[in-house]
């Protein structure tokens, strides 16, 4: 990334102001050890305090001018100039972006395991009763019964 406002950009995800855990995500994800900006003397809960400090007291996000009042606080609690500071965030490749991959279940992927119904396909509620959807006459018996539950043979 060229500059600062590009990284704020970025982190933003395209929007005009960044919240606090956008913020902090900035601070965390640098490509070198070299670059990072939480350490041993600044760490989140630093970071935290100083996005409080630069918002204004409504407010739950900041603008790009805020931004860049909150790194004069940073660079000040790193004891690095403004500038040092500026280029490591300019020097960022933008937000990392994982996503998870389930892993296979064996009762639910593997169609070998299936049992009753399921193993022919499943129940079929299409293209049965009024509009090509089955109604709850077709599944339930619904014949007078004794008092018992059993059914009369008249």
């Amino acid at each position: 990334m060229a500059d600062v406002s590009e990284a704020f950009r970025s982190f933003a995800g395209g929007a005009s102001e960044l919240d606090g855990r956008q913020f902090v995500k900035l601070c965390k994800v640098r490509p070198r050890a070299d670059c990072r900006i939480i350490d041993s003397k600044c760490t989140s809960t630093d970071v935290d305090l100083i996005f409080a400090k630069v918002k204004q007291k409504a407010a739950r996000k900041i603008n790009l001018f805020e931004f860049e009042q909150a790194l004069e606080l940073l660079a000040e609690k790193k004891k690095i100039s403004v500038s040092d500071l500026k280029n490591k965030i300019g020097s960022s490749q933008g937000p990392v972006l994982t996503g998870t991959k389930t892993e296979a279940v064996k009762f639910y992927d593997d169609k070998s395991t299936f049992t009753g119904v399921h193993q022919h396909g499943g129940p079929s509620t299409v293209d049965k009763g009024r509009n090509k959807f089955s109604d709850l006459s077709e599944f339930c018996d619904r014949t007078p019964a004794d008092v018992r539950g059993i059914k009369s043979l008249k």
